[in-house]
């Protein structure tokens, strides 16, 4: 069994001993991370556990060419960032495996994209282009198969009307979108949706003043008339998401794990779970198979005993990302 299959068949039990070998892999194949292991001496030689292997800094992905193996990519995905700072680029091996994940994902969290009317309200993602996020989107409005599917860039109209008649239908419909146009929308139309759910991404992109994720979601579901609000947390860096379907608790798929590290020592992790302890975030994403499965990130965030995992903010003199999470 090769890599791909075995990282969309992997289970509890056979995590740490698949990381292990995905960690031998990267270090023999990926010249940057190998360097950077060496700098920090943790060598293959001393990798027993998850735990022990070194977590790459997100900020190489704006510096360096971050692939493991060599090879002509396929794509490159871009942070939207801002234009004051260097973007992060993902330099994509095979498409074919980030289309396998977020699918296998979404499945997972939400069943099969087929049953589903797919809206996404992206509009500054869109204009950008080379967005992971985008390129998932618009397979799952595909794979959807609804004539109603697809993107609605400032055409809130058309969209409110969209959304009118699939509650009509009683058709389960999906609005994800970035935090600004959500709110956009949300204060322009006031609904009272019980067949659709909304997802937002984060990200206020300099449109709009930033606030807490808490208030975000307060005011749309007063305005919208839903329950809850769902969450996803991915990135240019990874090519798994994690989703949060109520009060901002992350789940990660079965390849997909959160750790979380000391605020002042990157090679120390909290102990964990460890009731309002927080640090910075770890991903090990073993879709990330030909960069790099170990990313530390610049998020703040704590696990919870039950195994989600809640995003605080961002460390401070962190580099702005144009999906920047909201603190709260």
């Amino acid at each position: 069994m090769n890599f791909e299959e075995k990282i969309f068949e992997v289970t509890n039990h056979s995590f740490n001993s698949l990381c292990i070998e995905v960690f031998n892999f990267q270090y023999q194949n990926n010249t940057i991370y190998q360097q950077y292991c060496n700098a920090t001496g943790i060598l293959p030689k001393n990798i027993a556990t998850i735990e022990q292997i070194p977590f790459f800094p997100i900020t190489f992905f704006k510096t360096h060419q971050v692939k493991t193996t060599s090879f002509i990519e396929q794509g490159i995905f871009e942070s939207s960032g801002t234009t004051q700072n260097i973007n992060s680029k993902h330099f994509i091996k095979d498409i074919e495996l980030y289309k396998r994940s977020f699918t296998n994902n979404f499945t997972q969290f939400y069943g099969p994209a087929k049953e589903w009317c797919i809206i996404g309200l992206l509009p500054s993602y869109l204009e950008k282009g080379n967005s992971s996020l985008v390129t998932m989107v618009d397979d799952l409005i595909k794979q959807t198969n609804n004539k109603n599917s697809g993107f609605y860039l400032y055409n809130t109209e058309k969209l409110y009307s969209i959304l009118i008649e699939n509650e009509v239908k009683k058709q389960p419909t999906l609005v994800i979108g970035v935090t600004y146009a959500l709110l956009d929308f949300a204060e322009k139309y006031k609904m009272n949706l019980r067949y659709t759910t909304v997802m937002e991404t984060g990200g206020m992109k300099g449109r709009r003043e930033e606030i807490s994720r808490q208030e975000v979601h307060t005011i749309l579901q007063k305005e919208l008339g839903v329950t809850h609000i769902h969450s996803e947390y991915g990135m240019t860096e990874l090519l798994s998401q994690a989703y949060s379907k109520k009060d901002g608790l992350f789940y990660c798929p079965n390849w997909m794990k959160v750790l979380i590290r000391e605020e002042d020592d990157p090679f120390e992790l909290v102990a964990t779970p460890l009731a309002n302890k927080s640090g910075l975030i770890n991903v090990i994403d073993l879709a990330n198979l030909y960069s790099c499965s170990f990313i530390a990130t610049d998020d703040i965030g704590k696990l919870n005993t039950n195994g989600s995992f809640e995003v605080l903010g961002r460390k401070d003199n962190s580099d702005l990302r144009g999906c920047s999470l909201l603190t709260v």
